[in-house]
């Protein structure tokens, strides 16, 4: 019998046996294979690059700065996304940064006073949006508790529930103003606390500090067309306008526009509106105080940002 062509080698005559059905199979998840693997070294560079990662946060700067060069080639080649390297930078940022670097100042805190009724707490509380809220009895320096915005819930509509806001109180947790983020972030977790009052050097309010604005450093923040450049307190239009970083010290803005504004309660410019107005402000909100004009730009739920300053007209 003749051998059929097909199962002959040319060469030598001698039939060729035919691949198995394992082999061939064998050959049709070779791209699977080699996917896994590559998978498989991928997620033991990561293992590698976050175990230098654990290593390095107790670590010197420099070894920090090495791990962070490691990371953005890491990305670079895709071996994660922007965003978690954004993450990690910001993980980062936090270990080297304190609390009076990301505070609400003392002068913008939206604050309740122990003797005020409940018709004048609800509209401060729905308009600024926060949900909690330092309580204080003289002045901002004596802060006697915080109270929750959801506390408040019963006392709407129809209640006949009388309000005592002495029982509605939750204790105050304090943090100094030199403490790092990431201690204070670890505190706010093991404590299930979201706000601190932050005390300065002598003991008095600096100001306070949520657990948002510490992972807003972590996570970043969305910019909107408003935003500016923190360094640049002022800046001058040429009609006598004038933009105002909200933070910007009293001091230079009386020395910029010839004012005599007071820093004897507030640090801030920003201080000074929020006392006058008396809650926060909205984008679009104007107010005249000693001769000038002040319009909101930019502001959110817990502070000022930007203002629109000029002379008032007579």
């Amino acid at each position: 019998m003749v051998d059929r062509d097909e199962d002959k080698d040319t060469s030598s005559g001698v039939s060729a046996p035919r691949k198995s059905a394992a082999a061939e199979g064998k050959h049709d998840t070779a791209p699977e294979e080699q996917a896994a693997r590559k998978e498989d070294d991928r997620r033991q560079k990561l293992r590698s690059i976050f175990d230098r990662l654990s290593n390095a946060l107790g670590g010197e700067p420099r070894d920090r700065d090495e791990l962070l060069e490691t990371l953005r080639d890491a990305q670079a080649r895709q071996l994660f996304d922007a965003d978690t390297l954004q993450m990690v930078e910001g993980v980062f940022q936090v270990i080297e940064m304190q609390v009076r670097d990301i505070m609400i100042p003392r002068g913008q805190m939206v604050v309740i006073e122990k003797d005020a009724p409940l018709e004048r707490i609800l509209p401060l509380v729905i308009e600024s949006g926060h949900s909690r809220f330092p309580v204080i009895d003289e002045d901002r320096d004596d802060v006697v508790g915080v109270l929750l915005a959801k506390d408040l819930l019963r006392f709407s509509g129809e209640s006949e529930e009388v309000f005592h806001i002495e029982e509605l109180l939750r204790e105050t947790t304090v943090t100094p103003e030199t403490k790092r983020l990431n201690v204070l972030l670890k505190e706010f977790r093991t404590a299930r606390n979201h706000m601190a009052i932050v005390l300065d050097e002598y003991g008095g309010v600096a100001g306070l500090v949520t657990i948002e604005d510490v992972l807003e450093e972590i996570v970043g923040e969305i910019d909107d067309e408003h935003d500016t450049d923190e360094d640049a307190d002022m800046r001058v239009h040429g009609d006598g306008r004038y933009s105002v970083n909200a933070l910007t010290p009293i001091a230079d803005f009386n020395a910029a526009l010839g004012t005599d504004f007071s820093d004897e309660e507030f640090d801030t410019i920003g201080g000074v509106l929020l006392q006058h107005i008396g809650h926060m402000p909205k984008p679009g909100e104007v107010a005249v105080i000693k001769g000038c004009r002040f319009q909101v730009l930019a502001s959110d739920s817990r502070r000022l940002q930007l203002l629109q300053v000029s002379k008032a007209s007579e």
